[in-house]
């Protein structure tokens, strides 16, 4: 997922398009509260353009790799709070399938599960 990360940060659409699958889906759940794509998304460079488009739309997201239900993930974090967090399933060694959670009832109980902050004895 570094990969992706860093081609999404620096908006370049040829990598990012690159390390997707060209029949790749997305989808999204924005909870009927926030705005998202209301229909999958199909295709590497099309996914690749959306994605740049969205960086241009949300400036100062932080992204963090993280392993998402054992999957890899990017969570996209805005002032400290999730905002985003999107699975990537990959096959062949692309991604073949992004699912992004933006309904903001559903990343903040997992960020407090995944993120909150563990003490030396692992609780």
């Amino acid at each position: 997922m570094r990969h992706v990360k860093e081609a999404w940060e620096t908006k370049d659409i040829p990598a990012l398009a690159g390390l997707l699958d060209p029949a790749a889906v997305t989808t999204a759940d924005g909870g009927g509260t926030v705005g998202t794509v209301l229909r999958p998304a199909e295709g590497g460079p099309r996914i690749a353009r959306y994605m740049v488009a969205i960086a241009d739309r949300a400036p100062g997201l932080e992204l963090l790799e993280r392993s998402v239900d054992g999957v890899h993930g990017l969570v996209a974090r805005k002032g400290g709070a999730v905002v985003t967090v999107a699975v990537f399933d990959v096959s062949d060694g692309r991604v073949a399938r992004i699912r992004v959670v933006r309904n903001p009832e559903k990343p903040r109980p997992w960020s407090r599960a995944h993120e909150r902050p563990r003490t030396r004895d692992g609780s």
